[in-house]
């Protein structure tokens, strides 16, 4: 990119499309400012609005539906950084210049227990059942330092004896290439050595 802080998509072929105007229009019609050549994209299939800082992607009433992280958008909705946007069968990766030349954001993790679901930065993640066993036990106790033995009792229920570490160790490591950006420099779930593992949040430090 040139040194402009203009937000813009870049496409699978890594064509990066500014969006400079306050509403970019994507679908199959040429008159569109984003063409998408796919079968599955409407003529006039979804917006790209900019409000200030904010950039939002609206649906335009498409028959296949407009996607931000796998997910059909009703209405509009707000893009963030890194944010993947699905029209017709085209995946773009929405990019802003401003947040990049910030701090990297601290990650969000949402967990529910009651629909199953684990997100990171509003992503929905796949998880094994023992990766969403370690990472709902770790977020129940977030802040507090969880020992490899309180770990091994709430992971694997069903052993009577103990868990090795490794075990333990190998799970974590596995988790973390799901939830973090980095797995190598873990912002969330962190190693206190010598005594276990803690699930940090913005104000845990």
């Amino acid at each position: 990119m040139s040194g402009t802080n203009i937000p813009y998509l870049k496409d699978p072929l890594g064509n990066e499309h500014l969006l400079e105007f306050d509403v970019t229009h994507l679908g199959r019609s040429v008159e569109n400012e984003i063409v998408i050549i796919s079968n599955r994209a409407s003529r006039e299939h979804a917006s790209i609005r900019r409000d200030g800082r904010k950039v939002f992607l609206e649906d335009l009433g498409s028959t296949n539906g407009s996607f931000l992280n796998g997910e059909r958008v009703l209405g509009s909705a707000l893009l963030r950084d890194g944010d993947e946007v699905m029209v017709g069968e085209v995946v773009f990766v929405f990019h802003d210049p401003d947040t990049t030349t910030r701090e990297t954001p601290f990650p969000e993790l949402e967990v529910s227990l009651e629909a199953g679901e684990v997100r990171l930065n509003r992503r929905l993640l796949a998880l094994s059942p023992k990766e969403f066993a370690l990472v709902t036990y770790l977020y129940e106790n977030r802040g507090r330092v969880c020992s490899k033995d309180e770990i091994g009792r709430a992971v694997w229920v069903e052993y009577q004896s103990g868990i090795f570490d490794y075990q333990i160790e190998n799970l974590v490591r596995r988790l973390r290439t799901k939830v973090e950006i980095d797995p190598n420099a873990p912002m969330l779930l962190v190693t206190v050595r010598g005594l276990g593992y803690k699930l940090v949040g913005k104000s845990d430090g």
